[in-house]
């Protein structure tokens, strides 16, 4: 099954929420799902529902070649969990060098994990450019950029337009090949919000995933370790069809013993 991969030019842009409710309404839907976290910041578990002092991690050791299987955690959310690990900074860069030096280290169980074709691999990376994205980005089916609606986006809306946003080179043509973008943090109200929203449907068109509004009550959700999974309003109601538009993306079969549609025509038989 397919490799969803999150990513961000910069932090602070709500890329972990984003993956975390993806990866929680597919399991939620009837998928098997399992997340990765890439980020040093080790928050996905949080997001998922862990205790801040689980220290199990993945990606943490990757150079002393890990049994991905024997650490996966099982979540509240549903989604099983390969978090990224405590480290220190010392550590990270070293663990930056190594997959630099043999990108296997990390291609190698992922490639693994994608075998099983009623899996769905959801990664959250580390903002910005890494060492883990470009040892995975040949295997991801779908590319998730997020971004706010202020300024900043606006400027970065020219090199996202033209897939640079990546880099150069055939593995950043790929990922340019395969991206999506989302908007988070949407305010309608909000003059410069509202433009970069229209800029940005206008010059990415289909590649333009969702958007998703600014919503207290996303803020309060996350402050309690909550995820908007049943509840209504308008962060919850952008975030669903954020996940639709992610399954007709990624082409994603209908969950093993589950029935692709539920519309009355297909009730019918007209469908």
């Amino acid at each position: 099954m397919p490799l969803l991969l999150f990513t961000s030019p910069k932090g602070g842009v709500g890329k972990t929420t984003l993956a975390a409710h993806t990866a929680a309404m597919l399991a939620k839907r009837g998928y098997r799902v399992l997340a990765l976290d890439f980020d040093p910041q080790n928050a996905l578990r949080l997001h998922l529902g862990l205790s801040i002092r689980e220290e199990t991690g993945f990606l943490g050791v990757i150079d002393h070649r890990p049994d991905w299987r024997r650490l996966i955690l099982d979540t509240p959310a549903g989604v099983r969990l390969l978090p990224f690990g405590t480290a220190e900074p010392r550590r990270i860069l070293q663990l930056g060098m190594a997959l630099l030096d043999d990108p296997e280290l990390l291609a190698a169980p992922v490639r693994d994990m994608l075998t099983d074709l009623n899996l769905i691999v959801v990664v959250d990376s580390a903002p910005g450019p890494s060492a883990a994205v470009s040892a995975v980005a040949s295997l991801a089916d779908l590319v998730v950029l997020v971004l706010l609606a202020d300024a900043g986006s606006a400027s970065l809306m020219p090199q996202v337009a033209s897939g640079r946003i990546h880099g150069r080179g055939t593995l950043a043509g790929r990922m340019a090949d395969r991206m999506a973008v989302v908007l988070n943090q949407v305010e309608l109200d909000g003059p410069l919000s509202a433009a970069v929203l229209e800029s940005a449907a206008t010059a990415l068109g289909p590649r333009l995933l969702g958007a998703v509004c600014r919503d207290d009550a996303l803020a309060e959700a996350l402050a309690n370790r909550h995820l908007l999974l049943d509840a209504t309003g308008a962060a919850a109601e952008d975030l669903a069809l954020m996940v639709d538009a992610i399954q007709n993306r990624a082409k994603l079969a209908p969950p093993s013993g589950r029935r692709g549609n539920f519309s009355a025509l297909a009730d019918w038989g007209l469908h």
